[in-house]
């Protein structure tokens, strides 16, 4: 069968990745870490663009039936490129999200934590209130959460410090529901329910994403039950890259191939 494409700016994406091995367990999956040029939250709206379409034709190119684009940043930013361009489905995580927090929420007052060029872009914001304008959304930008999930001090006492610091402003705007707005965030899932209490909803992305896109393949076009083959590409292949992916996919990773970045500028010249 065809797999499924799916990329991230690094490996955050991998979270998608898991809830896609539990929804659709008989699926391939071709998964594209741009490891070699991330993080692209600081990033312009251009250059992400520019990657991301770089990325989505390399995909393309292997035979991919869909693209997921396991990435916010790059989901705000170049979504509506790929989708005009890509002759599959594209899928990004910020739609499934804001569906799930707005169905979830009583209070209509929902959080949204991500990266800085996630929160800056707004994207959240008006997909919410694209579903209902009465919405309220209370964003805040955690740029250090990611570097903590990478060094693996998920349950480390610092982590849930700054857990605490990001969260008590959205806290004290009373959120009932909060969006983790980042792939990385979902490996945090334990300590950020644990700060925010019992009375606030965690919305995981990551796992929207997979259930919508279940939804988008239709039955008659899934793979057959068995042992499907994954296949797992980087741009570079960073210092504890296994034990850091094996990390957020909770199983081991038995082999990473590494693509040079100019193959990428070579299918997408501008």
């Amino acid at each position: 069968m065809r797999p499924i494409g799916v990329f991230d700016s690094g490996i955050g994406g991998l979270t998608v990745v898991r809830e896609i091995f539990r929804v659709l367990p008989e699926e391939p999956v071709l998964f594209f870490g741009d490891t070699a040029r991330l993080p692209y939250g600081p990033k312009s709206a251009e250059t992400v663009t520019r990657f991301s379409r770089q990325i989505t034709r390399f995909l393309l190119a292997r035979d991919v039936r869909c693209v997921v684009v396991a990435c916010n940043t790059a989901s705000s930013a170049a979504l509506p490129v790929l989708e005009r361009e890509s002759p599959v489905p594209v899928l990004g995580v910020i739609a499934p999200g804001a569906r799930a927090a707005a169905r979830e929420t009583r209070s209509g007052v929902i959080g949204v934590i991500g990266t800085r060029g996630t929160v800056a872009s707004g994207a959240y914001e008006r997909a919410l209130r694209a579903i209902d304008p009465a919405l309220r959304v209370v964003s805040e930008a955690c740029p250090l959460l990611v570097p903590l999930v990478e060094e693996g001090w998920v349950d480390h006492p610092v982590t849930e410090q700054v857990v605490r610091q990001y969260l008590d402003p959205l806290l004290r705007r009373s959120i009932d529901t909060l969006i983790l707005g980042c792939t990385h965030f979902p490996v945090l899932r334990g300590v950020i329910g644990k700060v925010a209490g019992e009375g606030v909803v965690i919305v995981d992305a990551a796992r929207e994403t997979a259930c919508a896109l279940r939804e988008a393949l239709p039955p008659q076009a899934r793979a057959p039950k068995g042992a499907p083959s994954h296949r797992f590409l980087v741009t570079d292949v960073p210092h504890r890259f296994r034990e850091e992916a094996e990390l957020f996919l909770g199983a081991p990773v038995e082999r990473v191939e590494r693509v040079e970045t100019e193959q990428l500028e070579g299918v997408c010249r501008e």
